[in-house]
Formats: structure tokens, C-alpha cells, sequence
């Protein structure tokens, strides 16, 4: 096998996982610690801005959202990559698949390394960290000489 196929598929298995990970956070109600989390909690759960013609959603409402989007782009990217790690595509098209998720997932490292806290921040950068060694190792791979 050749190394950026093995790092593409260390990606998509990690990509997978923050899904994975990052979906677990449905599963509890978070609780406040104190009474400012408590209001803030309350007035995120219940306060609805008019935010146009039928659109009323809670800051709540809106972080689900965003918060259910990042699972679901890593666990298309992660079941994407997988798939197409099993068919026999030349290195060309993975070097632009490639730099496709680079884009991709390093502005949402990028973002997550600014503005969000550790678990988030260590999955993107684990992710986009693989995702360079099968850029690098496929651009490698492209080069090397016919061996005799």
C-alpha cells in the first residue's frame, strides 16, 4: 500500500472519530454551574430574537445547529475519503482531493484554534496533521524513480 493511502485512510478513521466524539455532546443537558451559567443558560434556551419574517430561533437553537453541522462534515469527509481510498484512483486526483480537505479542514482548524476550547481544537488539528503527511507523502510518492 502506498503511504498516502494508508494516511488517507488514518484521516478518514479520524474524521470518523470527531464526528463520533463530537456527537456524543448531544447526549447530555448541559448544567450550570453557577448563576450566571444559569441565566446565561436560561437566555439562551428561552430568549428568541426576531431575526427576519418567521425566523425566531434561541442562541441555542443556533449553536445546535452549527454544533450538528461539524459532525456531519466530518463524518461526510471521513465516510467520502474512506470510500474512495478503496477504489484505485490515481495520485493526481488524491493530491486534489487532498488539498481539498486541507482547505477545508484548515480553515475549520484555523476557526476552532480561535474561537472554540481544547477537544475541538486537538481533533481539527489531528485531523488536518494527517491530512498534510498524505499531501506530502503522495507528493513524494509522485516523484520518485522507476527502480529497476
Amino acid at each position: 500500500m502506498n503511504n498516502y493511502l494508508l494516511w488517507i485512510r488514518v484521516t478518514a478513521v479520524l474524521q470518523i472519530i470527531t464526528a463520533c466524539i463530537h456527537g456524543m455532546s448531544f447526549l447530555r443537558e448541559p448544567t450550570p454551574a453557577n448563576q450566571t451559567e444559569r441565566t446565561l443558560h436560561e437566555l439562551m434556551s428561552t430568549y428568541r430574537p426576531d431575526l427576519g419574517p418567521y425566523f425566531h430561533p434561541t442562541t441555542g437553537d443556533i449553536f445546535t445547529a452549527l454544533s450538528a453541522c461539524f459532525s456531519l462534515l466530518y463524518l461526510l469527509a471521513g465516510m467520502i475519503n474512506l470510500y474512495l481510498a478503496q477504489k484505485n484512483l490515481s495520485p493526481q486526483i488524491w493530491k486534489g482531493l487532498v488539498s481539498i480537505n486541507l482547505v477545508v479542514f484548515g480553515g475549520a482548524f484555523i476557526i476552532m484554534l480561535l474561537l472554540t476550547f481544547l477537544p475541538p481544537i486537538i481533533l481539527t488539528g489531528v485531523v488536518f496533521l494527517s491530512l498534510s503527511f498524505a499531501y506530502a507523502t503522495n507528493h513524494i510518492h509522485r516523484f520518485r524513480l522507476p527502480q529497476n
